[in-house]
This record gives structure tokens, C-alpha cells and sequence, in this order.
């Protein structure tokens, strides 16, 4: 049974990034029914494949991945889904590669950021940006009263999604790990 492990382990990862990664693009939103089955999925092949410590390693590769996010998300850097995806993959990852992967996708998500930043003060100019990213929340002409920002506001604000970040450091640190001779599972990892 322990020669289905990688087979089942790449196969799910890969398509869950994939599926997530686009679908995130296309939609601005990653559902519950991709995120939850993954979720619960994780636990079950932890504990078929590699037991109770694999258990222990999804539950602290949870804590990190899925903690993370849901920080972000409650300061307005990320959204629900995203905490949700990596809540679901974190649980397969364990605790070393959630680390791997959210420190990859930081750096992915930094770097796309600034060039989109940098590429829109010199499109748009300063005080343009200015108020495309900053949510003031103050009327535009005098008079009129100070709105909240609607949901619909907030998404337009933003300014990346995570989802494709955390599909690509996924996929390009299992790639990396296997060319490099590195453990190239998270189990080998522990």
C-alpha cells in the first residue's frame, strides 16, 4: 500500500493547486466544496499512509497554513478562500512544507505585487494609485457622506489573489526537491 502514497499524494495535490489555482482566477473565490473534501480527505490519507504521527504533522501543518491566511484575511491581505485553500492543502503538506510553501508564495506574492505597484504609479500616476488601492472610504465631492466599503470594493482593491502564489510554490518546490535530490515528499521531511 505504501507504493500508492506518492502516486495518491501527487495526484491530489496537483489537481487540488490546479483546480483551485484557476478556478480562483476565473471566479475571485475559491467554494467551500473543493476546500472542505480536501480538508477532511487530508486526514484520512495522514492517517491511512503514515498514522499518528502523520496526523500530528497535518494538525501543525494546519495550524501554520491555514493560521496564516486567516491572519491575513482578518487584517484585509487575503481572502476567506485563500485561508480556506491553504487550510486544505496544509493538511496534506504537514507542518515543513506548509512552511516551504508559505514563504515561497510570500515571496511570489511580494514580488507580482510591487512590479503591479511600480507598473501603476508610472501608468496612472501617484495620486491615481493613491486612490485605486487605499480604502478612505471619503465622498468624492463635497457634501456627501462617508460610505463603507462594499465587498465588491474591497475585491476590486485587491490587488492578487493567493491561490495561483500557492499553486506555483507548491509545484516548484516538489519540482526543486526532486531535482535537486532533496526528500522530495513531506513525509520524508518529518
Amino acid at each position: 500500500m505504501d507504493q500508492y502514497e506518492p502516486v495518491v499524494f501527487l495526484v491530489v495535490v496537483i489537481g487540488y493547486t490546479i483546480l483551485t489555482g484557476i478556478w480562483d482566477q476565473f471566479y475571485y473565490k475559491i467554494p467551500n466544496k473543493f476546500t472542505i473534501p480536501m480538508f477532511f480527505a487530508g486526514w484520512v490519507y495522514q492517517g491511512v499512509f503514515d498514522q499518528l504521527p502523520g496526523l500530528g504533522n497535518a494538525a501543525l501543518g494546519f495550524l501554520v497554513g491555514f493560521g496564516f491566511l486567516f491572519m491575513l484575511w482578518m487584517v484585509g491581505s487575503a481572502g476567506g478562500g485563500d485561508a480556506k485553500l491553504m487550510g486544505g492543502l496544509s493538511v496534506w503538506l504537514g507542518f515543513k512544507w506548509s512552511l516551504y510553501v508559505l514563504f515561497a508564495s510570500t515571496l511570489v506574492v511580494i514580488a507580482v505585487t510591487l512590479v503591479i505597484v511600480v507598473f501603476n504609479f508610472l501608468t496612472i500616476g501617484p495620486k491615481s494609485l493613491k486612490k485605486k488601492l487605499l480604502a478612505t472610504g471619503k465622498p468624492s465631492k463635497l457634501g456627501e457622506k462617508r460610505s463603507a466599503e462594499t465587498i465588491e470594493q474591497k475585491k476590486e482593491r485587491r490587488i492578487m489573489a493567493w491561490a495561483l502564489p500557492i499553486s506555483l510554490a507548491t509545484w516548484g518546490l516538489l519540482a526543486l526537491a526532486h531535482f535537486k535530490g532533496w526528500p522530495v515528499f513531506p513525509w520524508d521531511m518529518v
